[in-house]
């Protein structure tokens, strides 16, 4: 790791300014670049503000933030800031099984010491401002001040949590944080609706802001909601859980019947979550952001050799649905056997076995269906050079986890995908951190489904390979025909996707041309062409990539499995060549000398060009797959061609896509 750190104390030439106004202290924070400044105003009142301008442009006004905090001694929300300290910091970070090999992090940080009990911390990047609490004795959190105050009302691109019940607020801190995106001005939010992270605000000028959050460890995750008024947002969190009580889905979670009347309790020396505006220019620019990962704390894993990314053959979305066998399909021996063996032969790296193969009802995972011999699937995986994955519920696994970790380890068990968490309060959080740790102890990756955004976790801990928190291909087994996945998938880039990977599970076989889609438990089917589902293994990043569908389904076209299964999951170098939030985007992903370009589109035809020489440096050798002349009507349409270029042009059908593999 090559680094370059300069500490400057209250000389401040390039990144601190302090002036007095009215008594007022005001701190003037730039990042690197010069382009994004923030200026932090502590007042007489011991209230404490930011902004955020870019290129002289003011994209956030003043904006409060504050912490209430309870101690043994009573209650301290005092803000009063009594010392100043910055630094710059320039440094090369490694960050394995991401969309590329090292991330630059550069910043300058300013640090308000504030009473004895608390530091703010800022910190300015090229990409966005960032600030978070550092608490130094135990406490209770009562609350925490988060406010966004835009310079207009801007229009916003948010998630709605999906339960809502207008008598009882608190059931909407139960979230599986899965809902397509609505558009509109801030003003015209429903204010009594919450938003969860991230989301995204178009500035003005075409600059785009993107709100998140990172090293949410032990802290409730923040949601956002309007507050009736032109370009204002305000946050929350869920309260602490008091009492709680087994339920839910298979009686796998735990629900919450009482909170407490505060938020956190911290510990000495505690941090918070860093809270992160991702400003870009542009939509491109935006996809690219690494602040989330950047902000998270550093790798905590000396060895990580045994870390092993790759595709998955996944039973659940098909319905472990499988034909030309002699044995009935299910969740038995026989089904496993065969997923096995389609992953071997197309060297796809692990199979699933998703929910069914614990008994279900029991929240156990050591009563293991009699219809599962566990051991031997595990053997005649690994003679055939595939790994096993276990799915669990959330109470199931917490419950006894080490035992569970040390016991499926043992057995030769690869992973486990966690699921039905549906919460992100405190404690919730803090299982997280406990399960990325406890599996990394036993050498088995994570894959968090029912879960809230990445947060930086998965810097922390890099067996923490994906995370669910989007509306993925799953919905498309149950929702209506007015959901709009196409459209969804052109803004995932540039808002969910900041945040980090996500288990989309993309890959379907069956594909609806616009106005054929309909919903399917049993054999589902995709929104958009053949090649926008291939393109989505390079558009979205997922260490961890499922192949949803059927075994046999994808042995009738050998040639289009095989190009799926060696796509890389993790990368060298990532480019978004071009692209606009929810119109479309082209992506550029490199591994060792081979690239891999991917482009969809919304549900508007569209001619993209591709310049391959400004990617390799000559003309190059290119296969590419392209929608069919009668994908508009045929989803499953395709054109595969291979050929030598230095440009391409390619045309998208209505919500179609293109691949090219280029050598």
């Amino acid at each position: 790791m090559v680094k370059r750190i300069c500490l400057i104390v209250l000389l401040a030439a390039v990144a601190l300014g302090v002036e007095a106004k009215a008594k007022a202290k005001q701190y003037t924070l730039k990042s690197p670049n010069g382009k994004l400044v923030t200026h932090v105003v502590a007042t007489p009142e011991e209230e404490l503000t930011y902004d955020i301008m870019y290129n002289g442009v003011a994209i956030l006004l003043p904006s409060h933030v504050g912490l209430n905090r309870k101690y043994e001694k009573g209650v301290k929300g005092s803000m009063a800031v009594t010392k100043a300290t910055t630094r710059a910091v320039d440094e090369t970070v490694s960050s394995p099984f991401t969309r590329q090999a090292t991330m630059r992090n550069r910043y300058n940080e300013l640090v308000l010491t504030i009473g004895g009990d608390l530091q703010l911390l800022f910190r300015a990047y090229d990409e966005g401002i960032a600030y978070r609490y550092q608490i130094v004795k135990p406490c209770k959190v009562r609350f925490e001040k988060v406010e966004y105050n835009f310079a207009g009302d801007y229009r916003a691109t948010v998630p709605y949590v999906t339960n809502f019940d207008e008598d009882r607020h608190e059931v909407q801190y139960a979230s599986s944080f899965e809902n397509l995106y609505e558009t509109m001005p801030l003003s015209e939010l429903d204010e009594e609706r919450l938003c969860f992270l991230p989301l995204l605000v178009h500035a003005t000028g075409g600059v785009k802001v993107c709100l998140t959050e990172s090293t949410l460890t032990d802290y409730p995750g923040l949601y956002l909601k309007g507050m009736g008024h032109a370009g204002r947002l305000e946050g929350e969190h869920a309260p602490y859980p008091k009492k709680w009580e087994q339920g839910g889905h298979n009686n796998l979670q735990l629900l919450v019947t009482e909170r407490e009347d505060y938020i956190a309790e911290v510990g000495k020396l505690s941090v918070l979550p860093w809270r992160i505006a991702m400003v870009a220019k542009n939509s491109a620019d935006l996809a690219m952001n690494n602040m989330s990962y950047l902000l998270g704390e550093p790798n905590q894993l000396a060895d990580l050799s045994w870390i092993k990314p790759g595709k998955v053959a996944w039973d659940w979305w098909n319905n472990w649905n499988i034909g030309g066998v002699d044995f009935k399909a299910g969740i038995n021996n026989d089904t496993y056997k065969h997923y096995i063996d389609f992953a071997s032969r197309f060297g796809i790296e692990y199979v699933i076995l998703d929910e069914g193969w614990a008994v279900n009802g029991k929240a156990d995972l050591f009563q293991v269906v009699p219809e599962i011999d566990l051991p031997m699937l595990v053997q005649y995986a690994q003679e055939r050079g595939v790994g096993l994955i276990l799915w669990a519920g959330y109470y199931a696994f917490d419950r006894d986890m080490e035992h569970v970790c040390q016991h499926y380890s043992q057995m030769g068990i690869k992973g486990f995908k966690i699921d039905f968490m549906d919460r992100d309060d405190q404690i919730v959080t803090q299982f997280y951190k406990r399960a990325a740790y406890m599996c990394a102890k036993y050498h088995l990756l994570v894959d968090f489904h029912g879960a809230f955004k990445p947060a930086g976790l998965n810097r922390t801990f890099p067996n923490v390979l994906n995370f669910e928190g989007v509306a993925g291909l799953e919905q498309l087994k149950w929702a209506p025909s007015t959901w709009n996945q196409v459209q969804y998938d052109t803004e995932l880039p540039f808002i969910r996707q900041t945040a980090g990977p996500m288990d989309y599970t993309q890959g379907a076989m069956l594909n609806g041309a616009k106005g054929c889609y309909s919903p399917c438990w049993s054999e589902p089917m995709s929104q958009g062409t053949r090649c926008h589902q291939l393109a989505l293994y390079i558009v979205l990043e997922s260490p961890l990539n499922m192949l949803c569908d059927s075994p046999t389904n994808y042995q009738k076209e050998s040639d289009y499995t095989r190009f799926v299964a060696q796509i890389p999951t993790v990368w060298d170098e990532t480019r978004v060549l071009e692209g606009e939030v929810g119109q479309y985007i082209v992506t550029a992903r490199r591994k060792s000398s081979t690239w891999y370009v991917g482009g969809i589109t919304n549900w508007t035809a569209r001619d993209v060009e591709v310049d391959l020489q400004q990617l390799t440096g000559k003309t190059c050798q290119v296969e590419l797959y392209k929608d069919g002349v009668n994908a508009d009507r045929k989803g499953s349409d395709y054109r595969h061609e291979v050929q030598s270029a230095n440009r391409l042009k390619v045309h998208m059908a209505p919500g179609g896509g293109f691949v090219m593999k280029v050598q």
